[in-house]
């Protein structure tokens, strides 16, 4: 309850005009907030743009998301 209220509170920073910098273990939470991503596994920028076409990225699904 309280990770959804933090995340709602960064949406409506958000939605003031007010660029967030966000860091989330929570890969599919974070990318349905974000508009831009980068994703990072042992300190290398291994994927990086919109959030929504990395939702659909078949190796961040296989990586992060168990599909």
């Amino acid at each position: 309850m309280l990770v959804a209220k933090i995340l709602e509170t960064v949406r409506v920073i958000n939605g003031e005009g007010v660029t967030v910098l966000l860091v989330e273990q929570n890969v599919r939470q974070a990318l349905t907030l974000a508009h831009r991503a980068c994703v990072l596994e042992s300190g290398r920028l291994v994927l990086q743009g919109p959030a929504r076409d990395l939702l659909s990225d078949a190796r961040l699904k296989r990586a992060y998301l168990g599909l």
